[in-house]
C-alpha cells in the first residue's frame, strides 16, 4: 500500500514537472490551448456585441499632445467630408474611425514632425445614440437610445399600439452604407411569453414599422357597416 502511495506521488510531481516544462519553454497543454480558444472567442464576441463609437461628421474632438502641447487643439470639429484640420501636418481623415482608430492614425500623421509622439484623444461632442419608430404607434418619431432596450419597450416608449396596428411588425437594422437586414418580429407571442428571448435589443439607428392591420386598410377602399338585424354588410352607394 505504502508502494502504491509512493508511486502515486511520483506520477503527479513528473506530470507537474512536464507542465512546468512546457510552459517555460513556450509550448502549451491542450488545457492550456482549449482556454486560450475560449478567451480569444469570448473577447471577439465581446467586441462585436459591444462595439466602439464610431466618429461622424459635426463630432468634437480634444486632442492633447502631453510632451509636445504646442500642437494641443481643445475642440476639432469633423468636417461634412470626414476630414479634420490639425496643426503642424496635412488633414487627416476620421469619418468612421473609433477613438483608438484615430490615435493611430494621428500618430501616423505627425510621424515625420514628432519621433513616436504622445497623443491623447477625447470625444467631446457626438451624435446622440436614437431610434426611430413610425407606423401604427401613439407616437411616431425619433426617440434618444439612453440604454438598452428592446423592440416592445421601444414601441412602449413610442406611445404603445394603436388600435389600428398589427402586432407583427419590421425591424430594420443598417449593417452597412450598401445593405439594410430587416427582421419581422411577433410581438404578440413575446407579450404573451412565448419566444420571449426574439425581443431584440435595438442598436444606434435602428427603425421600426408597425404596419396597419389588413381590415383597418381594407375599409379605406371599401367602407362598409354592419347591420344590426340581418348580420350582413350595408355598401353605401
Amino acid at each position: 500500500m505504502r508502494r502504491r502511495n509512493l508511486s502515486s506521488v511520483l506520477l503527479v510531481f513528473v506530470f507537474s514537472a512536464i507542465s512546468v516544462s512546457a510552459q517555460q519553454n513556450g509550448s502549451a497543454t491542450p488545457n492550456q490551448l482549449r482556454v486560450s480558444a475560449i478567451s480569444t472567442a469570448d473577447q471577439t464576441d465581446l467586441q462585436r456585441r459591444n462595439p466602439r463609437y464610431q466618429v461622424e461628421p459635426d463630432d468634437s474632438l480634444a486632442l492633447m499632445f502631453p510632451l509636445s502641447p504646442e500642437f494641443n487643439q481643445e475642440s476639432v470639429v469633423v468636417q461634412p467630408d470626414g476630414y479634420i484640420t490639425l496643426q503642424g501636418t496635412d488633414s487627416v481623415y476620421v469619418k468612421g474611425m473609433t477613438v483608438p482608430e484615430i490615435v493611430e492614425a494621428l500618430k501616423k500623421a505627425y510621424s515625420g514632425t514628432l519621433h513616436d509622439p504622445i497623443i491623447n484623444v477625447d470625444l467631446l461632442d457626438f451624435q446622440k445614440p436614437y431610434f426611430l419608430v413610425s407606423g401604427q404607434v401613439g407616437k411616431p418619431g425619433e426617440y434618444d437610445l439612453r440604454h438598452d432596450t428592446t423592440v416592445s419597450e421601444a414601441i412602449a416608449i413610442a406611445g404603445g399600439f394603436a388600435p389600428t396596428a398589427k402586432t407583427q411588425v419590421f425591424l430594420f437594422h443598417r449593417v452597412s452604407n450598401q445593405w439594410v437586414e430587416v427582421r419581422k418580429l411577433s410581438l404578440n407571442d413575446i407579450l404573451n411569453g412565448k419566444n420571449a428571448n426574439e425581443d431584440t435589443q435595438l442598436s444606434a439607428g435602428d427603425m421600426i414599422f408597425v404596419p396597419e392591420k389588413f381590415i383597418t386598410n381594407f375599409r379605406k377602399y371599401v367602407p362598409y357597416s354592419l347591420t344590426g338585424t340581418a348580420g350582413g354588410y350595408i355598401v353605401p352607394n
